[in-house]
């Protein structure tokens, strides 16, 4: 179990925008009384920044607050039904909402009827909160924390503990501990284990938008195997079949001495994170490498058998996982562009064992990785040979992304330097002949036949 050091209350002010400190006092001056809460005051706990201020406002009726909200700047109604208002003011944001109660009325993420009560007491208002270290309350012009539920603790214990029974009226709040987990390297009390198994069957009642939210923000953790055993802990697995397989699915200990697939895909996915952290990753390609680290092996289940000396062999199990991993990511609702980039650096992640790379080799590796990169590839491979612990980390195809940048291939595919303009000014007339003549130039181009303009009309002369 991991534990965190956690700063005193009485520094976290500092930590606020003099906006906001004004945002409060103007609600204090209206007679009201405004709280950070949520994931906010978690956040502070941790030291780290918020991007999610999100704050709680008692005393105050909700047509008063959107005019006072309205005199600081600009607000848009997010959640009428919640009572949530959204606030610019100078570049900064800040969700502003009303204390409410919620109860469960039908099946599903969305099935609430909710209360708005300015004079509900916190104590109340938090039991509808998810988590205990997200139930938090401060108030920034006092440095007083309501801590009713204990979250500090179990933040500093590394602990995921529901708040109420009203958990299990929302199960989303499975996949949300999955991505926290990942996030504050934390682990799913027992109790709240439990409450997580029972909510399994309405699973199939969340929206596909909302499962993809929090596997996107799983991506975007540093820990995330965290977040995967809390799906096992949870039985949220068993919605995953690609995952459940790679469980006691063995690996040959000559090279996998960290031992089956799934204990591999753990140790690969938060390789995977630290790279993409130490290469300053955009969000779309880190998402991609994540998942492609993800869905790397889920071949193996399908293609391993262990041979007369009991030596372990999975072969072909990089073709063998397009399949799985196409349904997997479909069945979280990634955007196409991460499957399409994802399928291509699945099927040739091991294609570095071929041996030293020749220019075709790149050239043929770039074009069927296409839209991904050698340079994306490169990092998955870098993560599936250091996930191996205890075996070092290392980089074993970096000599192919060196030999790719030489050939300038690392981005991008070779550009087809035979063209239908160019054979239109040659005389060819257009049609079904002209596409495979092309087709013959590039295959030739990508073999090393020609490297510019010139040295490909001259093969051209000559073989067609």
């Amino acid at each position: 179990m991991t534990s965190h050091h956690l700063p005193q209350p009485s520094t976290w002010i500092q930590h606020l925008s003099q906006t906001f400190i004004d945002l409060c006092q103007s609600v204090e001056k209206a007679g009201g009384k405004a709280w950070l809460v949520g994931g906010s005051v978690r956040d502070l706990c941790l030291g780290i920044p918020s991007h999610d201020m999100d704050v709680e406002v008692y005393g105050i009726e909700p047509s008063r607050l959107h005019t006072l909200a309205t005199s600081m700047g600009h607000t848009e109604h997010v959640g009428k039904q919640f009572g949530v208002l959204k606030l610019w003011i100078q570049g900064e944001v800040f969700d502003l909402a009303l204390p409410r109660t919620e109860k469960k009325n039908q099946a599903g993420h969305t099935g609430f009827e909710v209360s708005l009560d300015i004079h509900l007491s916190p104590n109340i208002a938090t039991l509808r909160r998810d988590f205990t270290i997200n139930a938090m309350m401060f108030n920034p012009l006092t440095g007083e924390l309501l801590d009713f539920h204990h979250g500090q603790e179990d933040l500093k214990q590394g602990i995921l503990r529901h708040v109420s029974p009203a958990f299990s009226e929302d199960p989303l709040r499975v996949l949300r501990a999955m991505q926290l987990a990942a996030r504050f390297r934390l682990k799913l009390a027992p109790e709240t284990a439990r409450l997580c198994q029972d909510l399994l069957g309405e699973a199939e009642t969340l929206p596909s938008s909302r499962i993809w939210c929090e596997w996107q923000k799983w991506a975007h953790a540093d820990n995330p195997a965290w977040g995967l055993e809390v799906l096992k802990d949870s039985a949220w697995l068993s919605l995953y079949p690609e995952l459940t397989a790679l469980m006691d699915c063995p690996q040959d200990v000559r090279w996998h001495p960290e031992g089956d697939v799934w204990i591999h895909t753990l140790q690969v996915c938060n390789q995977a994170a630290s790279i993409a952290k130490r290469q300053a990753l955009n969000a779309n390609t880190r998402e991609q490498l994540m998942f492609a680290a993800l869905c790397h092996d889920f071949g193996k289940p399908e293609t391993t058998f262990t041979d007369e000396e009991g030596h372990i062999h999975s072969p072909n199990h990089s073709r063998e996982g397009i399949k799985p991993a196409k349904r997997f990511l479909q069945k979280i609702a990634a955007p196409k562009h991460i499957a399409m980039r994802v399928l291509p650096l699945i099927n040739d992640h091991i294609t570095h064992l071929c041996g030293q790379p020749s220019a075709r080799a790149v050239r043929r590796l770039a074009h069927r990785l296409e839209p991904a990169s050698i340079e994306l590839w490169e990092m998955l491979v870098e993560a599936d040979a250091s996930g191996r612990h205890p075996s070092p980390a290392c980089r074993p195809a970096l000599t192919w992304l060196n030999k790719a940048q030489q050939l300038n291939t690392h981005e991008q595919k070779v550009s087809p330097l035979m063209t239908g303009k160019i054979l239109l000014n040659l005389g060819f007339s257009p049609g079904k002949q002209m596409g495979k003549m092309i087709q013959q130039a590039y295959e030739a181009q990508l073999d090393g036949a020609f490297d510019d303009e010139d040295s490909a009309r001259e093969w051209l002369k000559l073989h067609l």
